[in-house]
């Protein structure tokens, strides 16, 4: 599972930072095992629900037992028979069905029970949590096909106990079955489930069954069904199919989104030393999915986010962490699943650091350090420092899906890779996979397989960083007297951690790397030997330890720091401290603007956004340089960023002609921020350029450029466009006040006329933002009902203008939005 909606959620520093007070939550006991699961399925797309017959069989775990219970959310049971046909007597109560089985079975001993019922997901009240927004299991998307600008579709999300909504199953991680999914829709559908599609039967009442089966054993949460109107467009990785299903208008970009994927393949399958081994892999992007991606094996789902096309790829694409993600999960989670929910960071952690690796692999340690960097950010952001890594206290199992299980997680891999050494760190994965194949794993089970293959004892580092909470935050002062480098390291929260930490010093051409101990106390001192006082001194210099580091560097260093260490995150911190300094250190000036040419485009950008082009000198400097990079750079985002850099110079207007050509590019970014300095210098200019676009083509920052234009100009022949845009005034209030002002000026255009499609489309934006953000922050709800109140009152005023029936039904459905939030 990719938490993209808590990353997002984060950024805005909405979570709550008090661990609430929870009950200890055991692993699920194992009263029997599952063995088969036959699913014989038919979608009523007109009452939101699913018509099915279950045929499970399982066996009892140790114990001889003569019933089985099973979990069954919110259904209509109407009958339970023995596999040949007699009847059962059941009792059917908060959502468990306990089957008596009408005699004893012994450990071991197989059977199977056939259940007849109605899923109804509706009917759920469980509610969802920060990565996982929603817990129905089963989602109908424009069933009766009501809304034009929606495909009909029907897809599920079992993570973490919610698959059985749609079929009777014991909804535990720590259960594995094989599966078939016999799957009956309209004919002009395409479905996708786990394993081999076996065969497809056309039917006399224009449905079609497809009949779906994977022999690999899984858990319950993994099955998945998706349906509707999609493409399938097909790729390889050795004898396996890959598979990407889109709608209809993505086709041409599928590869482009996922083509990357055997190649993913190819190097986790090197990287685990484990070679993927399940019959096939598919991706599906569906219309309102309630999370970033989910994992379900060989079939993922993918939120619409990852819906790109050429001119968005060019720029980059957002999705492939993603992607590489949730393959990842097909070793970590899927092959070796967490063996409880408290130990959830054995499947996510894996995946989140595989993210880094990738990178690493495609595009070199600068790119990946730069993850690092947003996964710690995403961590300290999160406030959840008093919460364990493996977490067996906790209030639901949905609020383990956090920045600690993802992030956190991820960084304390990459310091056991860093501690252990590349090999043995890769070799103990391997031997965990191995030896845990489609069974389950925790967090003891990862130390024991590393011990075995390093001989190092690990007891210490797992109870400090896994079964222990927090993280170092460190203070430190140099001194250099007598050719000896003094240093003291102040540990400032508590409890104290031990951990070592290597230290880079610089004296002139040379570099010595120490790593010394650190203490389980307040104060470290550490004395190095140096012949001269250093020119720099760098505090984990691996960047491998999760900490905060607190380490006062003058100018001088800055610049050395620069010119010198080789690591991204080094040469990041000197061009943010050197930008401060920038005016009055012609130094500090010369260094930044040599950033403008740093070999990864990350630094290039930062530098360029860090420039104080009012300085004229600084302006002077720089602008051959930024004409260059607007031109030239490889990276369209370097450009992009060269261009607004470039508006803000004294003659801008000399640049006039590099505006119009960057409003023809391909890229977004590029074209977007062209067209807003183009506006800036030419309003007609930039109009005529706008004519020329294929607007119904747009997205990124050009839709934004051209949404903010038109809104400016109060161009209602745009109000399609201003509706993509004008819904997420509120959250933009969190993170670009002034875009979200232009936005709430689109919001409150869209509401004075009779826009009946915009109207629905914006207020359907704001009912999200409520139903994503409102379990954190009473501000949210406040937000949401201002945004329906204004937007309520300027209908109403238009509906004492005209008497206009649509007009009427728009005050309706706002008023019902607002009815849905506080009703809850």
């Amino acid at each position: 599972m990719h938490y993209f909606t808590l990353v997002v959620f984060l950024f805005i520093s909405f979570l709550l930072n008090a661990q609430k007070a929870s009950l200890y939550k055991p692993s699920n006991e194992i009263v029997h095992l599952l063995e088969h699961t036959k699913l014989n399925l038919k979608p009523n797309f007109e009452k939101e629900e699913m018509n099915g017959e279950a045929w499970i069989t399982a066996k009892p775990y140790f114990y001889a037992s003569n019933s089985i219970v099973l979990n069954a959310k919110a259904m209509l049971i109407y009958e339970v028979k023995t596999l040949d046909g007699q009847k059962l007597n059941y009792i059917f109560k908060n959502d468990l069905l306990n089957i008596n089985l009408g005699k004893t079975y012994k450990k071991g001993e197989l059977f199977g029970v056939y259940i007849k019922y109605t899923a109804r997901p509706k009917e759920v009240k469980d509610e969802g949590g920060a990565a996982i927004t929603d817990a129905k299991g089963l989602y109908f998307i424009d069933p009766r096909n009501e809304d034009s600008e929606k495909p009909t579709q029907l897809w599920t999300q079992g993570e973490p106990i919610s698959n059985s909504v749609w079929f009777p199953t014991i909804d535990s991680p720590n259960q594995k079955t094989s599966e078939e999914i016999i799957l009956t829709v309209p004919k002009n559908m395409t479905t996708l489930s786990n394993g081999n599609l076996l065969s497809q039967k056309e039917n006399a009442d224009g449905t079609r069954t497809d009949h779906w089966k994977q022999t690999q054993k899984h858990a319950p949460y993994l099955f998945f069904i998706g349906v509707g109107e999609f493409a399938v467009v097909k790729d390889k990785w050795k004898n396996k199919s890959v598979d990407y299903y889109v709608e209809k208008e993505f086709e041409p970009y599928a590869k482009e989104i996922f083509g990357l994927t055997p190649e993913m393949m190819s190097f986790f399958s090197n990287r685990f030393g484990f070679e993927f081994i399940w019959d096939k892999y598919s991706q599906i992007i569906c219309r309102d999915y309630v999370s970033g991606a989910m994992e379900n094996t060989t079939a993922v789902i993918h939120a619409e986010n990852a819906n790109q096309k050429h001119r968005q790829l060019v720029d980059e694409n957002v999705w492939e962490d993603v992607i590489a993600h949730e393959l990842a999960h097909h070793w970590f989670g899927d092959l070796v699943t967490t063996e409880s929910w408290a130990n959830i960071t054995v499947n996510e952690s894996f995946a989140n650091y595989s993210e880094y690796l990738w990178r690493e692999f495609k595009y070199g340690l600068d790119h990946a350090d730069a993850k690092r960097e947003e996964e710690l950010e995403g961590y300290l952001r999160g406030n959840h420092f008093d919460k364990n890594l493996v977490r067996f206290h906790y209030e639901k199992n949905l609020d383990l899906f956090d920045a600690v299980s993802y992030n956190k997680g991820g960084m304390i891999l990459h310091m056991l890779r860093n501690y252990l050494g590349d090999d043995a760190f890769f070799a103990g994965l391997e031997k965990y996979l191995k030896d845990n194949q489609f069974g389950t794993g925790e967090a003891h089970q990862l130390r024991l397989a590393l011990e075995s293959v390093s001989g190092k004892d690990l007891n210490g580092f797992f109870n400090q960083w896994y079964y222990g909470n927090g993280h170092p935050k460190l203070e430190i002062s140099k001194e250099f007297s007598n050719s000896t480098e003094t240093i003291k390291i102040k540990q400032t929260q508590m409890p104290f951690f031990e951990f070592p930490l290597t230290i880079d010093i610089y004296t002139e051409n040379e570099v010595k790397r120490h790593t010394i101990w650190i203490k389980k106390q307040e104060i470290n001192e550490i004395k190095i030997q140096s012949a001269k006082n250093p020119d720099l001194v760098i505090f984990d210099a691996e960047k491998s330890l999760l900490a905060e580091i607190s380490d006062v560097k003058s100018v001088q260093e800055s610049i050395f720091q620069y010119k010198n260490a080789k690591r991204y995150l080094d040469r990041k911190q000197a061009i943010e401290i050197l930008a401060k300094e920038q005016v009055k250190n012609k130094e500090a000036a010369k260094t930044l603007i040599l950033g403008l040419n740093d070999k990864y485009f990350g630094i290039r950008k930062l530098a360029i956004s860090l420039l104080d082009l009012s300085n004229k000198e600084i302006q002077n400097q720089s602008l051959l340089i930024l004409e260059k990079l607007a031109l030239e750079d490889q990276k369209t985002l370097v450009r992009s960023e060269a261009i607004s850099a470039l508006i803000k110079t004294n003659n801008k207007e000399k640049y006039t002609a590099i505006f119009e050509n960057g409003t023809k590019s391909e890229s977004f970014a590029v074209a977007g921020k062209s067209l807003d300095a183009l506006y800036q210098i030419d309003k007609n200019k930039a109009t005529d350029a706008m004519s020329k676009m294929n607007l119904n083509e747009i997205d990124g920052v050009l839709l934004e450029t051209v949404a903010k234009i038109s809104i400016e100009n109060n161009d209602l022949s745009k109000i399609k466009i201003i509706s993509k845009v004008a819904g997420e005034y509120l959250i933009n209030s969190f993170k670009d006040v002034e875009l979200a002002k232009t936005q709430k000026k689109g919001f409150d255009l869209i509401m004075k006329g009779n826009y009946l499609e915009e109207t629905n489309k914006t207020i359907s934006a704001v009912l999200l933002f409520h139903k994503k953000y409102n379990k954190y922050s009473e501000n949210v709800k406040i937000l949401a009902n201002k945004a329906l109140e204004d937007a309520v009152f300027l209908k109403k005023s238009l509906y004492k203008e005209n008497n206009s029936f649509e007009v009427k039904k728009q005050v309706e459905f706002i008023e019902k939005a607002i009815n849905e939030i506080n009703s809850k």
